[in-house]
């Protein structure tokens, strides 16, 4: 049912509202999903959180992909393993520090900080993918660093990152290094295909690493409300959003795509508050506005400026050196 879904969203001829609305959404499902593990990590080990929810997120979407699945790891199956494996431990790594993290920061820390990794990636794919970043890629860094001064001022002229807050910046880098991976892997390789890989293996490495450092949950006695923070978790906020996303990214022009998702610590935080009744002061105000302007530096401006840049070279060759200069110093900005 779910694979028929998002078949017929990427089919179909809808309108583009349709595709921008499926983006928001997944943002959505996300953003309440931090609010979600926020309230389960008390009562379920992080550890364990992990292993439950992207092992069952792995076999669902196995089960409504089979065929795929088991004819393209017919074909190529010790390279999509190796792949799979690869982002699987990257995947792993980044959703147990930022549960981790959520045993010691507020929900809504929690959904900016580890919204930085849009802010990281290019700095790494620097290293990954010899790409350097560009100078809208600095001014956002600054923009996100002074965002986490901002958080971690306490008043009176004092700064503090708490320890969640430490590791949930700890997730931010696995989760741009788990981007970066994927998009160096995705060539030549099927994408459901890797990510039930991933799932599973990040799943794997869950219940590994509660047996070896938490106490093993009582699930004969859970709480009915955990079971559907569970359920919500490995459902909606790993297999439903995520197909969406896969869905809608195809449709929607990057630059509006990236901040359409991007939105997804703006409702971690309405969320925050609305359900876990989170204080947002003016020094937390500052500092997610400063991150998410950063983001939206980031990951905006580049693609409009040049799309912009690439339709006024294409409408119009340049007929002077003047023109022909202009054109190459704005090339030169974004590089």
């Amino acid at each position: 049912m779910l694979g028929t879904m998002f078949s017929q969203l990427k089919q179909n001829g809808l309108p583009s509202w349709a595709y921008k609305a499926a983006l928001l959404v997944a943002a959505a499902i996300w953003g309440m999903g931090t609010v979600v593990i926020k309230s389960t990590v008390d009562e379920f080990p992080p550890s364990w959180l992990v292993g439950v929810r992207f092992t069952g997120a792995g076999i669902i979407l196995g089960l409504v992909s089979f065929r795929k699945l088991r004819d393209r790891l017919a074909a190529d199956g010790a390279g999509h393993l190796r792949d799979g494996a690869v982002l699987g431990v990257l995947l792993f790594l980044s959703y147990w520090a930022n549960s981790s993290g959520l045993t010691d920061t507020t929900a809504s820390n929690s959904s900016f900080l580890t919204t930085l990794y849009v802010v990281i990636i290019p700095f790494f794919s620097w290293f990954v993918i010899r790409k350097k970043p560009t100078r809208f890629n600095i001014v956002a860094a600054l923009a996100c660093t002074a965002g986490v001064a901002c958080v971690a001022y306490t008043g009176a002229g004092a700064f503090s990152l708490r320890f969640g807050d430490l590791v949930t910046l700890l997730s931010a880098l696995f989760l741009s290094l788990h981007v970066l991976y994927t998009a160096k892997f995705a060539p030549g390789r099927s994408m459901t295909v890797l990510t039930v890989i991933q799932f599973i293996a990040a799943g794997i490495l869950g219940f590994a690493a509660g047996a070896l450092t938490e106490p093993t949950p009582d699930f004969a006695h859970l709480a009915p409300d955990t079971w559907v923070s569970l359920a919500y978790l490995t459902v909606f906020a790993s297999c439903i959003a995520l197909g969406l996303q896969n869905a809608a990214v195809a449709r929607v022009d990057p630059a509006q795509a990236s901040l359409f998702l991007s939105t997804e610590c703006v409702f971690g935080v309405v969320f925050s508050i609305a359900l876990l009744g989170e204080v947002l002061t003016p020094s937390l105000f500052a500092g997610f506005a400063l991150i998410f302007a950063g983001i939206v530096i980031s990951e905006y401006l580049p693609l409009r400026a040049e799309k912009k840049r690439t339709q006024r070279a294409a409408q119009k060759p340049p007929s002077t050196p003047c023109e022909a200069r202009d054109l190459e110093e704005a090339d030169a900005f974004m590089r």
